[in-house]
């Protein structure tokens, strides 16, 4: 497909790099809804401002789950935000940048206009910073939620239907531990700002259940707790599309987000005591829109899983129990699978007098067990197939009402000193960003999704393609031709941010 480019904007450097000072300011404000319930941890809108001679750019990031289409922030948000800030402070749309951390906390109505003043204030704060960006490493916090099975399919792992038997996953895919990290200090030294960027879910929650921000507030918290001098941590989501906060599944105890965020946090700050900043910095900032194909074949999808739909309908199996005289059948044949129904001595006495009566109860009770835990399987499976056919048909509906094949989307770049952030405002699964990370070589170089926009999951082709239906490739807009035209588009922009 040839690749459109809409529109360009590039703001370059004017003058010599050693001879402009890059100038930033910070701001957060609150803009979690308390009246929506109980709120657990705060949610906040946090503005950077930067400025270098005659280049500027803004980065606002928020503690909600898009910009656009799901939650509580509305499609016209982004444009909304951008007239405001261009209207009043002059500032470019396409320098502004809105990414989220893809938390599910609930913020309040006007959250448009606390993000406008958090602008303002954080311009009106600017101040002569050093910049240097470096990198740090958590493993223990995140899994790939998506399991490879021994049949070739893959399925996911959501609080919306069960795990697969263990007996049938063969793998299970990779994660990114990276933590991209940018630190900037003001001109004595003292610590203004901390962007990381790092893929995962925030989908654990605290075991209240209340409104949070997820294990990303409990990391910034940490940072710039750690930090002091009222420096922020700038939380930016990477390709976390199918990364899980590790032992997502776990019911043995209470869904908690706060552990997982403390080992972010200083996991982070390890990284960060690593970096020394340094005055010469330089500014970049690009914003293309780029052109993806909307998924043609979604229909042909989903006659394919109605198909399999059709299959598990017709292999349940007739059988003489229910669920209260299953379990306690199945509990005694596990127990004593010789002797389930009674103790030996009454299968020994059966057998003294030429019967075999218990013996043939039990052969009557496995077979009434076995079709009773395949009909299980068989209901697990139509509990999955059954939620990604409802999001297949949701997203053919958005396709067949477009104007047009495909969907118009910001991809911007940004370079603060050494580090260059390329976006994207689908679900990136992670495997992109590995891909991207790879193939530009260069250690400061990093991949965020959720930003400037939301077009739900934007999986891999192979993803796209999967026999075994994941939310990641159901809950989708796009072709798998998507894949191969941003991969391209993003190592074009971070290359073009490196010379």
């Amino acid at each position: 497909m040839k690749l459109l480019l809409a529109s360009t904007v590039l703001f370059a450097i004017a003058s010599s790099l050693s001879a402009a000072e890059l100038r930033a300011g910070v701001a957060k404000i609150e803009i979690t809804d308390r009246e929506a319930g109980p709120v657990n941890d705060p949610l906040f809108a946090k503005a950077l401002v930067m400025q270098e001679d005659r280049t500027i750019a803004v980065l606002i990031t928020m503690d909600v789950v898009s910009v656009g289409e799901i939650g509580r922030i509305g499609n016209g948000f982004l444009a909304a935000v951008r007239a405001q800030l261009e209207k009043e402070l002059g500032i470019p749309s396409a320098s502004i940048v809105i990414t989220t951390s893809h938390c599910h906390g609930i913020p309040r109505a006007d959250t448009a206009q606390l993000v406008v003043q958090a602008v303002k204030q954080a311009q009106q704060s600017m101040v002569p910073v050093k910049v240097g960006a470096g990198v740090g490493f958590e493993d223990k916090i995140s899994e790939n939620r998506r399991l490879k099975m021994k049949d070739g399919s893959e399925v996911d792992m959501r609080r919306a239907y069960s795990l697969p038997r263990d007996e049938d996953v063969a793998a299970l895919g990779p994660i990114d531990p990276q933590i991209g990290l940018l630190r900037m200090d003001r001109a004595d030294g003292k610590p203004l700002a901390v962007l990381y960027n790092f893929a995962c879910h925030p989908i654990m929650n605290p075991p209240s259940k209340g409104n949070s921000a997820d294990y990303p507030g409990y990391a910034s918290k940490v940072i710039e707790e750690t930090l002091g001098d009222g420096a922020i941590a700038f939380f930016v989501q990477g390709c976390g599309g199918d990364i899980n906060p590790v032992r997502y599944k776990d019911v043995s105890r209470q869904p908690d987000a706060e552990p997982l965020g403390n080992k972010l946090g200083l996991s982070a700050m390890r990284g960060v005591r690593q970096i020394e900043t340094k005055a010469a910095g330089t500014l970049k900032i690009s914003n293309e829109v780029i052109e993806v194909p909307r998924g043609a074949d979604l229909e042909r999808r989903m006659t394919a899983l109605q198909v399999q739909q059709t299959k598990l309908l017709q292999s349940l199996k007739p059988t003489n129990i229910n669920f209260k005289t299953f379990l306690p059948l199945l509990l005694q044949q596990k127990l004593s699978p010789q002797f389930p129904s009674f103790s030996a001595q009454g299968y020994l006495h059966d057998k003294s007098v030429g019967k075999d009566d218990l013996a043939k109860l039990d052969a009557d009770n496995r077979v009434s067990v076995e079709a009773y835990l395949q009909n299980l399987s068989v209901m697990e499976n139509l509990t999955r197939l059954n939620t990604n056919l409802a999001l297949l048909k949701k997203h053919l509906a958005q396709n067949q009402a477009a104007a047009k094949p495909t969907l118009e989307v910001e991809v911007v770049g940004l370079r603060i000193g050494d580090f260059k952030l390329v976006t994207f405002p689908g679900e990136l699964t992670v495997q992109v960003g590995l891909n991207i990370k790879k193939a530009v070589n260069d250690p400061h170089a990093f991949v965020a999704g959720y930003t400037n926009g939301y077009i739900y999951y934007t999986a891999t082709a192979e993803q796209r393609n999967n026999t075994g239906y994941a939310q990641e490739d159901c809950d989708a807009l796009v072709a798998p031709e998507w894949q191969a035209i941003f991969e391209t588009k993003a190592l074009q922009v971070l290359k073009a941010l490196g010379k």
